[in-house]
C-alpha cells in the first residue's frame, strides 16, 4: 500500500521567494525531509541527512493544509514545495487539497525523480546539480521530469535554476540548457558556507556581512560572464533572502 504521510522538516511563511523564476513573490514554504543527493555545498542539510530525522514530522495532507491556511490567514498564496528533494514525497493529495483552496504550487527539485503529479503543479523549477556539487548528472532523468510535467492537464511552467560556483558549473549549465532549448534558464550564484569567527552578536553580524559580500561578488562575476558570452537567454540572480536576512532558517 502506498505511503500516505508526508515527511515534513519545516513549514514557514509568508516570506519572499528568494531565487529562481519566482523571485520576489510572497510564498509559504513546505520543506520536506529526505533527499537522494548529498551535495557538497548543501544549505539545507537539516532537511537532507537522516541524522536529523528526529526533527522531522510525518503529517497528512490535511494537517499540512491546516497549517498553510493558518499561516496565510486564508489568503491564496503561492506554496513552494522544497527540501531535501520533495519529489520523493507523496505530495499529490496536498497539491489537490491546496488547489481546492485556491493555493498555487511550485516544486523545487533537482530533476532526479519524476512523478506523475508534476503535471498538477503550477510551476516546476528544476535545479540540476553541477560538478561542484560532487553529484552525478543523469540527463535522461531530467528529461523524464520535464515529460511528466508536460503530460498533465495543468501544464505547469517549467524552468531551470542552475547554481553556479565556478567555471565548471557555468559550462555545465550551458551544456544542459543547450540540450533543452525550450526551457527558460535562471542562473544563480552559489552561496558559500561561511564560518563565524568567535561568538556573540558582533561575530554573527560580521559573518553575515561577509556572506552577503561573497554572494554579491559571485553574482557580479556571473553577470559579467554571461554578458561576455552574449548568453542573453539566461537570467542571472542570487539568493535574495540571503542578501536580506542572511542564512537563517524560516525566512
Amino acid at each position: 500500500m502506498a505511503r500516505r504521510s508526508i515527511t515534513v522538516s519545516e513549514i514557514f511563511g509568508p516570506t519572499i521567494q528568494g531565487e529562481g523564476p519566482l523571485a520576489g513573490m510572497p510564498s509559504l514554504f513546505v520543506r520536506t525531509g529526505g533527499c537522494d543527493l548529498r551535495c557538497n555545498w548543501c544549505d539545507s542539510m537539516f532537511a537532507v541527512d537522516p541524522a536529523n530525522k528526529e526533527d522531522w514530522v510525518e503529517q497528512s495532507a490535511d494537517d499540512i493544509l491546516d497549517t498553510m491556511l493558518g499561516l496565510s490567514r486564508g489568503f491564496p498564496l503561492l506554496v513552494t514545495l522544497t527540501g531535501g528533494n520533495p519529489a520523493v514525497q507523496p505530495l499529490a493529495p496536498l497539491i489537490r487539497l491546496g488547489r481546492a483552496n485556491n493555493f498555487t504550487f511550485a516544486l523545487e527539485t533537482q530533476g532526479t525523480v519524476a512523478q506523475d503529479w508534476f503535471g498538477e503543479l503550477d510551476h516546476l523549477v528544476l535545479s540540476p546539480k553541477g560538478p561542484s556539487s560532487g553529484m552525478p548528472f543523469r540527463e535522461q532523468r531530467l528529461a523524464d521530469c520535464i515529460r511528466a510535467a508536460r503530460s498533465g492537464a495543468a501544464r505547469p511552467a517549467v524552468a531551470f535554476k542552475f547554481v553556479v560556483f565556478d567555471e565548471t558549473d557555468y559550462a555545465f549549465a550551458r551544456h544542459v540548457a543547450a540540450s533543452f532549448p525550450e526551457v527558460p534558464v535562471f542562473l544563480q550564484t552559489g552561496t558559500p558556507l561561511v564560518e563565524g569567527e568567535g561568538e556573540g552578536e558582533a561575530a554573527e553580524a560580521s559573518r553575515i556581512a561577509t556572506l552577503r559580500d561573497e554572494v554579491l561578488e559571485g553574482a557580479a562575476w556571473l553577470a559579467a560572464r554571461t554578458l561576455g558570452d552574449r548568453w542573453f537567454g539566461a537570467r542571472v540572480g542570487f539568493q535574495q533572502h540571503v542578501a536580506l536576512w542572511g542564512d537563517r532558517r524560516g525566512v
